[in-house]
């Protein structure tokens, strides 16, 4: 009876461990670089749906969803979206004309 309620206990627990993964919406939170870039570009993603994105020495703010596997953000007015794929440590965004931006974590 032991060894059942054993195996029963390990399932239950890899399962509940399996449930809690990260998904996107926390993966994608903090800050960011862009990798092999000629000059210094971040993104910072909050939890409330706020983003500051600093390039050329200019911080601007901006406003974002993710949306399945995209990702929608709307900054001084004009809303863009892009295919988004985002790990632990790597962030990738892809437009509409195929280009893709790979950012890591900073």
């Amino acid at each position: 009876m032991n060894a059942k309620l054993s195996i029963v206990l390990i399932v239950c627990v890899a399962l509940f461990v399996s449930a809690c993964s990260a998904g996107p919406q926390t993966l994608i939170l903090g800050k960011w670089e862009v990798e092999n870039a000629p000059l210094k570009m971040t993104a910072e993603f909050s939890r409330d749906g706020t983003a500051k994105i600093t390039m050329f020495g200019q911080t601007l703010q901006a406003m974002y969803k993710l949306d399945a596997d995209q990702l929608v953000w709307t900054m001084n007015g004009t809303t863009t979206k892009s295919k988004v794929n985002v790990t632990a440590t790597e962030l990738e965004l892809t437009d509409d004309a195929n280009r893709t931006i790979k950012y890591k974590r900073k």
